[in-house]
């Protein structure tokens, strides 16, 4: 299924549901903190979900196709 915004992707992830983003390589992850990543399967590699909180960013996306896996 195909995650178009930030409330959704997070909803999924909090759901328990496996979201992955673009070729399927990165998983969407909410770490220990509360945190929503972008984790690189093949490495120990992270970016937020989205730009920053209180920039031009916040509602930007770090990838395009989110998905349920």
């Amino acid at each position: 299924m195909k995650l178009e915004t930030i409330g959704d992707i997070k909803a999924a992830v909090d759901s328990g549901k496996r979201v992955v983003c673009d070729n399927g390589n990165y998983e969407v992850i909410k770490d220990h903190i509360g945190q929503y990543l972008i984790h690189f399967m093949h490495s120990d590699y992270y970016i937020g979900l989205h730009g920053m909180e209180g920039t031009k960013y916040a509602d930007k996306l770090n990838g395009k196709d989110f998905r349920t896996a």
